[in-house]
């Protein structure tokens, strides 16, 4: 782009503007063309590449062959670029995505950590690159998990019939027991409301509850991504015990003292 044709822009060069524009279109059409784009912001071709490579590097989008993929369901996505990609929550999610192995069979419950987790780790280009097909095998009994990892080739989506509830998007009930109960899952990221070292892990809904307990059963390793304000906090409905969880990810801002008693305990932490 030449200087006069910057300058002709105007505010529209300003690149926060657009990404907030491109992300308003995206939750509205799911798909946008770079000719699209260019045509609803006023900016050249390579101004939109551009800008469609930062959101990609985000995990907002998938690049596709002339445009982009929205990654979240159309009411995440101007959320998601409002709370930005640094805060502690995609510190976890980072941290426990790294952790996954390239054709490994993962499970998510439902949450939004969870679903940081998924995005993150669907995004590795290590595995999008990978020569295994499918690189990974996602099984979950969150709709929107499901929705965003459907979206990637490389990925083999598993889903749970089931109830879903609006709250958490999580899909409850008989029918998610009796899929889960023919499955086995190498690595559970587990999403909790409280986590107490004498009650274990826990959440609001009973139902969500029983699933998230029979997924702990199916997993080879339980790790709990949580943000801090979680720790030390008891819900409802028990999930499981902390002598079943193999790690649990939080954020540095958890109580230095509640970290380790969680360790005395022989639970491993990682701060992110």
């Amino acid at each position: 782009m030449t200087i006069e044709s910057a300058a002709a822009e105007g505010p529209r060069a300003d690149r926060a503007w657009r990404l907030k524009q491109l992300i308003e279109l995206l939750a509205k059409r799911r798909r946008l063309s770079v000719s699209e784009a260019c045509a609803a912001l006023g900016v050249s071709e390579a101004t939109v590449r551009r800008d469609f490579n930062v959101l990609a590097r985000q995990q907002l989008v998938t690049r596709t062959h002339g445009g982009v993929v929205a990654t979240s369901v159309d009411y995440e996505l101007p959320m998601r670029y409002r709370e930005g990609v640094n805060g502690a929550k995609e510190r976890v999610a980072e941290a426990a995505a790294q952790l996954v192995k390239p054709g490994e069979v993962v499970g998510f419950n439902g949450g939004t950590t969870t679903s940081a987790t998924a995005r993150r780790l669907a995004g590795r280009p290590d595995l999008a690159e990978s020569e295994l097909r499918p690189a990974l095998t996602v099984v979950t009994n969150a709709l929107n998990i499901a929705t965003e990892m459907v979206l990637r080739p490389y990925v083999r989506t598993v889903t749970l019939g089931g109830i879903a509830r609006s709250q958490s998007y999580e899909l409850t009930g008989r029918l998610a027991a009796m899929v889960l109960r023919e499955l086995w899952v190498d690595r559970l990221f587990l999403g909790v409301d409280g986590l107490t070292i004498e009650g274990g892990a826990s959440c609001f809904h009973e139902g969500e509850a029983t699933i998230n307990a029979m997924m702990v059963e199916r997993a080879s390793q339980v790790v709990v991504v949580t943000g801090a304000e979680k720790l030390g906090r008891r819900t409802f409905a028990r999930i499981c015990d902390i002598n079943v969880m193999t790690m649990i990810i939080t954020d540095t801002s958890a109580d230095p003292q509640y970290v380790d008693r969680l360790r005395d305990a022989g639970v491993e932490v990682l701060l992110a």
